[in-house]
């Protein structure tokens, strides 16, 4: 398989269907791409891993199974090693180690590009122009709020990537905003949000 975003995109809907988990995929993409720019890696590797982290989660949601057999099935069809142990090493029950800087980026981006996205789910307009650091920061101390995203990881994933979680949040913001048309948080001034 050619390591590019066409076949990214093609793996990606092939096993997945859902429509929020694709936006997901997309979002994590946008996050991946913005760290490869910021540590001079290689954009399209970062942004192919970012879209194909979850690609296997709809038919093998159960937690020792996401990403192992993501990462098997990536190995079949030949992408190389390093795509194939990131995404196996984003999920802490699968228990690959994440020794690698793309490894800790794509788990720092992940739940957090998902709170992100639930944050701007609440406001006014639906947009993720009107999410700021203060606003997350905020819906992070709400336990009740997105109860299923770990606060934990969300602070341990800037801490193994070696970023303020500040700073790591305005980042993964302005890589959602980048792509927030794609993600159907764009905004439209009411509290309905067409399907995307």
């Amino acid at each position: 398989m050619e390591v590019n975003r066409s076949a990214a995109l093609a793996l990606l809907h092939e096993y997945t269907q859902t429509p929020h988990l694709i936006k997901h995929a997309l979002a994590v993409e946008a996050a991946m791409r913005r760290y490869a720019r910021i540590y001079g890696e290689d954009i399209e590797r970062w942004g192919f891993i970012g879209l194909v982290h979850d690609f296997d989660y709809e038919r093998y949601p159960e937690i020792t199974q996401h990403a192992r057999v993501g990462a098997d099935i990536l190995r079949s069809q030949g992408v190389p090693e390093d795509i194939a142990y990131a995404v196996s090493a984003h999920n802490d029950a699968v228990g690959v180690p994440r020794t690698h800087l793309v490894d800790k980026a794509l788990f720092a981006v992940d739940e957090l590009c998902g709170f992100v996205t639930a944050v701007a789910l609440v406001k006014p307009g639906r947009s993720l122009a009107e999410v700021d650091v203060k606003s997350v920061r905020k819906k992070m101390k709400d336990k009740a709020f997105a109860r299923a995203v770990s606060r934990e990881d969300l602070v341990r994933g800037a801490a193994e990537l070696g970023v303020d979680l500040d700073q790591h949040i305005q980042n993964v913001i302005e890589a959602l905003q980048g792509v927030a048309r794609e993600l159907g948080l764009a905004g439209t001034g009411t509290a309905e949000q067409p399907a995307v």
